[in-house]
């Protein structure tokens, strides 16, 4: 995803032109604001600048480390925005680091800006149902008191999913004051690709499998028992014309360790493990896969919404979801039918629906067509785009 201000649009501004977004580790801004702005003067930005702030960079392999990363960035970017910011500009405070919304309403007040929190997930909330120990007790109860009164002091909070613009509300934000806007794929840039024309299947050597593909980031929010249990289910099953099914997981991830370990340890030869491919092969690194599986723990439902949906969506490929079957995700595949939600820890259930897809072509083919649908009418890049140009237009003259 590209922050909103990369996007070209038309903004008529009271007094300033700067629109800053804050997210992890850059500052981006829509370019110089004209000397002399006037009221209502209509400015198109011709182009945006990153300003890389200063951070550590000890990366996602532990928690102490993120912490201290997340610190730095906060202190950074505090400094960066006392220095940038000016009267009646457009600041976006985007999660990812958590808590972003406290830090810019801190860093920024008396200076009569207008903030927009852009949430990705809810912290403390997404640490407490982790089980960690720093969001538990009094201290977490702490930060969710300061993260909802930045809530409900911002003019807008723009939530990825239905299920988090509920939690939202509950936390005492205004109706007019929570909007969806789903995260996006580049309808463009990746597109169906059949398995026969994709060269990622002939140089991993999968053209004649069944694959099952997971692609993206493995932490802690996400279920690999059920997966493991079913890959133990479907390792001695030779399925139609003998197809055997192959799991292959792309990218990295907490629990990537623990399921390398497992699976060597329970014999599972038809699991495979591949890097992060670069993006210009997404749409083959995407399309090795017959059908996808994501997962969200039942627990962190409206707290976060899995954005490799997205990609998935634009591959044309089917979705296998383990998680609540009222989830943000398991109500897009039964409503669009692109897919089947299966419950966390049921591997009998998830192994059946892998064998009714690899044994149904036409089934496949129905629901990877209806999840590319879905994408080019609802989630597409230009249409999220176009409702962030309309949010600041709104608040740049004052009409929400």
């Amino acid at each position: 995803m590209r922050c909103p201000s990369a996007c070209s649009y038309r903004l008529s501004w009271r007094t300033s032109s700067l629109l800053l977004c804050v997210l992890n580790n850059h500052i981006v801004s829509n370019g110089a604001p004209p000397s002399k702005p006037r009221s209502a003067r209509a400015y198109t930005p011709e182009f945006s600048i990153a300003r890389r702030v200063l951070t550590s960079r000890f990366g996602r392999t532990g928690l102490v480390g993120r912490g201290v990363d997340y610190l730095s960035f906060y202190l950074s970017a505090a400094w960066r925005l006392r220095r940038l910011v000016r009267p009646d500009d457009l600041v976006v405070a985007m999660t990812d680091p958590p808590l972003l919304s406290v830090l810019v309403r801190w860093a920024l007040v008396g200076r009569r800006v207008t903030q927009v929190n852009w949430l990705q997930d809810l912290f403390p909330e997404v640490a407490s149902a982790l089980q960690l120990r720093l969001a538990s007790g009094s201290f977490g109860r702490m930060l969710q008191r300061w993260r909802d009164v930045s809530l409900r002091a911002a003019a807008l909070n723009v939530v990825i999913g239905e299920r988090m613009a509920e939690r939202v509300r509950e936390a005492g934000v205004t109706p007019e004051r929570v909007r969806v806007i789903h995260n996006w794929a580049d309808d463009e840039a990746i597109r169906p690709l059949s398995p026969a024309a994709n060269p990622l299947r002939h140089e991993w050597g999968l053209t004649d499998a069944f694959v099952l593909g997971y692609s993206g980031n493995l932490g802690r929010a996400h279920d690999v028992a059920t997966v493991l249990e079913a890959a133990e289910v479907l390792h001695a099953d030779p399925g139609v014309d003998g197809q055997r099914v192959v799991l292959l997981f792309i990218g990295s991830g907490h629990q990537l360790l623990e399921l390398r370990a497992e699976s060597v340890r329970r014999g599972l030869d038809t699991v495979q493990f591949r890097p992060y491919q670069p993006r210009e092969r997404l749409s083959e690194s995407l399309g090795v896969a017959d059908v996808h599986w994501i997962s969200l723990r039942p627990a962190l439902e409206g707290l976060i919404v899995p954005s490799k949906f997205y990609g998935i969506a634009a591959a044309g490929r089917p979705v296998l979801f383990v998680g609540d079957h009222d989830g943000e995700i398991a109500r897009l595949l039964r409503t669009h039918d692109c897919g089947t939600a299966v419950a966390e820890r049921d591997g009998q259930a998830f192994a059946a629906a892998v064998r009714r897809l690899r044994d149904d072509p036409g089934l496949r083919q129905r629901q990877g067509d209806n999840a590319r649908r879905l994408l080019e009418e609802g989630f597409k890049q230009r249409l999220a785009l176009g409702a962030w140009g309309g949010i600041v237009r709104a608040l740049s003259t004052g009409a929400q």
